[in-house]
């Protein structure tokens, strides 16, 4: 049952526009998402609009309700960050990876290449390890996540062995904070994907800025109340680098090279739309066969990946004839 009002106004919610097979389309169930996750109890209240929602102010609103939903829609049913640690929307990290699937489809007569022996390289994966729960869930597919936090992995650790994911899901500690690919990838590795969700701010100052201006788009500042830095959370290195986004992409981007022939589709979020165009001019310099720039949508929140293979379209058919299911 509801627990309290929020006295705070709250713009009217648009309609989601999100992947055909996204799980997360329509209105919540609130009373099955409290079913299957009894805490989520504590968190429920009703918006100025009369409707059942959760105050996304509260860091541990957010938590538990990222709980809720891997544990009612991914059978997920283990699953916390340390405090501070980002904890990511899921419904747009699936719309990703739908989009991915897609990707691959397109290569594969329209049919979504499923099981372990599609292999998966997750760059940042996060204390959360969203990117492979959610992926392996869905497609079967066998994932490789990378950090340079040790806490981060640690806790990705303790989600995967708690639910019996460690054949589905491999960590990999990345030593070079400054390094994408190399250090992680090993010369027998070969990779259907690679998928990342870069840091976008330049600075911890600009990543704060970034907040106080979403908390106003939101009508959620209040001066008697005081709110956190970051509902979603989210450490330094989740956050921001030197460069901000275009310059991690750029440099994911110079190193895939290195690796053209170990990867089928490389992939990263592009937070900024300015920042596409110069990914792509970059890629195309590098040699790369196929660029692809995907939008996604979100409500109001415009979002997009950019895509890119090094393999011709023999090598392609090869890797393919080898390596995916015959279906």
């Amino acid at each position: 049952m509801p627990r309290k009002t929020s006295s705070q106004p709250r713009p009217a919610e648009p309609k989601a526009v999100l992947h055909p097979r996204n799980r997360h389309s329509g209105r919540y169930d609130f009373p099955k998402l409290i079913a299957a996750c009894p805490e989520m109890g504590e968190y429920v209240i009703l918006n100025p609009y009369g409707k059942q929602s959760i105050d996304f102010a509260n860091p541990d609103a957010v938590r538990v309700f990222n709980r809720a939903l891997l544990r009612q829609f991914y059978g997920i049913q283990h699953w916390d960050i340390p405090a501070g640690y980002l904890c990511p929307p899921v419904p747009g990290r699936a719309d990703y990876l739908h989009g991915l699937a897609d990707l691959l489809a397109a290569d594969n007569g329209g049919v979504i290449p499923r099981g372990a022996a599609v292999r998966v390289l997750d760059i940042g994966t996060g204390a959360n390890c969203i990117y492979p729960l959610i992926g392996h869930r869905e497609y079967g597919w066998r994932f490789t996540g990378s950090d340079i936090d040790a806490t981060a992995l640690a806790s990705a650790r303790t989600i995967v062995a708690a639910n019996g994911l460690d054949k589905a899901i491999e960590l990999r500690r990345q030593d070079a904070p400054k390094q994408v690919f190399k250090g992680i990838l090993a010369a027998e590795d070969r990779f259907e994907l690679t998928l990342c969700n870069p840091p976008f701010h330049a600075s911890q100052a600009e990543a704060a800025s970034g907040s106080q201006r979403k908390w106003r788009n939101l009508g959620k500042l209040d001066p008697s109340r005081k709110l956190p830095k970051l509902n979603f959370g989210g450490q330094a290195a989740e956050l921001w680098c030197e460069g901000g986004e275009a310059a991690f992409v750029a440099r994911m981007a110079d190193e895939s090279v290195a690796f053209a022939r170990q990867v089928y589709w490389f992939s990263t979020l592009v937070s900024k739309g300015g920042n596409v165009a110069p990914l792509m001019a970059r890629l195309q310099r590098l040699g790369a066969r196929q660029v692809q720039a995907l939008d996604m949508a979100q409500g109001q929140k415009k979002s997009r990946f950019v895509a890119w293979t090094f393999l011709d379209a023999a090598e392609q058919a090869g890797w393919r004839a080898e390596r995916w299911p015959r279906t």
